[in-house]
């Protein structure tokens, strides 16, 4: 992206920033520590899979996963795990953990393709099991949208229960999200990996038989 001409100086605020080296170190040592994180709660989301019955899609492998890390999501940095994950032609089902700087933490269950049927199903017939729990369904025209609030998201809470089956009902994929500040004290407190795992097993009633 290029800039006018006017625009290519750096400011003071900027040139303190670049001139900053314990900016980068600490930065580098954060991602590490999100990394590390992220491990952790893949090996618990693995014990948790491991014990539940998930209706999962055809030649699911356990073993697979995705870490990644990048820095321009929104123009800010970003880390996140797909654990499971399930990524084949037109089948899509994850449950991504996204730290996303300077926004916020995500975990959202991601669906398309043959299992949503039943995915749906289990919505309605289980939707007071899940409402309640903090849960916001996707209203964006992607599944790759992960700002909430008015026109991203709805709050899966017992009393819409038509509204949000009237939703679904138009949709053949759909993601379900937990969001978390990052300045909640889950973060200093290193509980990262117990919120994933606390989210996924809320969303069982909707992935089990």
């Amino acid at each position: 992206m290029g800039f006018p001409s006017h625009d290519r100086s750096l400011t003071l605020d900027e040139l303190r920033l670049i001139t900053d080296g314990d900016l980068f170190r600490a930065k580098e040592r954060i991602i590490l520590k999100v990394q590390a994180l992220l491990t952790e709660l893949q090996r618990g989301l693995q014990e948790d899979l491991g014990r539940n019955a998930v209706l999962l899609p055809p030649d699911f492998d356990p073993g697979k996963l995705q870490m990644v890390k990048g820095e321009r999501l929104e123009n800010c940095p970003y880390q996140y795990l797909d654990y499971p994950k399930h990524f084949l032609g037109e089948d899509k089902f994850t449950f991504r953990s996204l730290c996303w700087w300077g926004h916020h933490l995500v975990f959202a269950l991601i669906v398309d393709g043959g299992q949503v049927k039943q995915y749906k199903k289990n919505f309605v017939d289980r939707f007071h099991q899940l409402a309640g729990q903090n849960l916001e369904l996707s209203l964006a025209p992607t599944l790759w949208e992960w700002k909430r609030g008015e026109g991203y998201t709805l709050p899966i809470t017992h009393d819409r229960k038509a509204q949000l089956a009237a939703v679904l009902s138009g949709r053949s994929w759909f993601k379900i999200a937990r969001f978390v500040p990052l300045n909640q004290s889950a973060m200093v407190e290193g509980r990262l990996p117990e919120l994933g795992r606390d989210t996924f097993r809320s969303l069982l009633p909707l992935l089990t038989c």
